[in-house]
């Protein structure tokens, strides 16, 4: 019988909140108060509801798990950011960090969240599930070991690497990132760790603005840097991971292939200017599952980061699930009309694939 795919959430995720912002700008001075962060719960519980409404989510093993321990936490962040984080977080709530506030509570749902990164890597790892998907937030994949940024708090996917490590289930880990931001601190935590390869396909110079360049290559260039401009559609990305990803896999050869899933390259995403469709994602997983079984047995888990469409994300998610789990149980992506017609003319196309070619020789791959 084949092995399910693993789908962790918990309710006590969406209870995560931020302070008073508009978009990324808090609210005081001549901006006047606005609905929040667009890092809100919505966008998942909407995930979450479609994937029941089609009836996906019965094909699924559907999990929660407990939160990560300190112990965990500790493998990546410093004991004085823990304590500091700790301390707001059973006052008032605040912000250590940039853009990165949380409410009362909110070390305990930051801990939950890698905790499901932490389960479904683990899953995976032990044989308990084909592949899996985590829908963890609050996002992590910015976070620094010491500073949060860019609505993350704790680096779920560190701590689930280095959990994994700790308990002896794998060493050669590869992360591929295709939030439309830059992993800046995945990138950080693993740059000097030869047995950790991150790669990250993201638009320049979005956020972080100074990080993110092709020239960060890390221990036995371990680390891969794509960094693309605005507008550069679907065939780009495609050919980014055929041209670059794949070969990069394949040279490195890990036991598991882990996937920091932002859809905030979604061309309605409000944080990026790309134009992929849940189609674009879909087929960026098929790329991504064909190699994890030539080269880890399938091993694979895929873990949420940005996106901030609440139309849009729950349709690029669920197409990321059905192909996970092999289903034929389908949402149409609304929108994939429009954004045909929305992509970048063939000349931009050739000149980006130019581009990509260039930054392949630069790769070796």
């Amino acid at each position: 019988m084949q092995k399910p795919t693993g789908f962790f959430h918990d309710e006590r995720c969406m209870w995560h909140g931020g302070g008073d912002y508009v978009l990324t700008v808090p609210a005081g001075g001549l901006v006047q108060p606005g609905s929040g962060l667009p890092e809100s719960p919505e966008t998942k519980r909407r995930l979450v509801n479609l994937l029941r409404v089609t009836g996906l989510m019965t094909q699924l093993q559907e999990r929660t798990a407990p939160a990560a321990t300190r112990q965990d936490l500790l493998r990546v962040h410093p004991a004085s950011y823990l304590d500091a984080f700790k301390t707001m977080s059973d006052g008032m709530g605040g912000d250590l960090g940039l853009r990165a506030p949380f409410l009362k509570g909110g070390y305990e749902i930051a801990a939950l969240s890698a905790g499901l990164a932490q389960a479904a890597l683990a899953e995976v790892l032990t044989g308990r599930a084909r592949n899996a998907y985590a829908l963890s937030r609050p996002p992590g994949h910015h976070a620094l070991p010491d500073f949060p940024n860019g609505f993350c708090l704790l680096a779920n996917i560190a701590v689930a690497i280095r959990s994994a490590r700790a308990a002896g289930l794998a060493q050669r880990v590869a992360v591929l990132d295709w939030d439309v931001h830059h992993g800046n601190g995945t990138e950080a935590i693993f740059l000097d760790d030869p047995d950790v390869l991150t790669i990250s396909i993201h638009q320049d110079r979005n956020y972080p603005l100074d990080t993110g360049g092709a020239d960060v290559r890390g221990a036995q260039a371990s680390n891969i840097n794509i960094p693309l401009p605005p507008g550069a559609g679907q065939q780009t990305y495609l050919e980014a991971v055929e041209r670059i990803v794949l070969p990069s896999l394949r040279r490195f050869a890990p036991e598991v292939i882990v996937i920091a899933c932002g859809y905030d390259a979604s061309a309605m995403d409000p944080l990026g200017r790309m134009v992929l469709s849940a189609d674009s994602f879909a087929r960026m997983t098929a790329l991504v599952m064909d190699a994890a079984g030539q080269l880890c047995a399938g091993r694979l888990v895929a873990v949420h980061e940005g996106g901030y469409s609440e139309l849009h994300v729950p349709f690029c998610g669920h197409a990321v699930v059905q192909v996970l789990a092999g289903s034929p149980t389908h949402a149409p992506d609304p929108l994939q009309a429009t954004i045909d017609l929305r992509q970048p003319p063939q000349f931009l196309v050739n000149h980006l694939s130019a581009y990509l070619k260039e930054l392949a020789e630069f790769f070796e791959v």
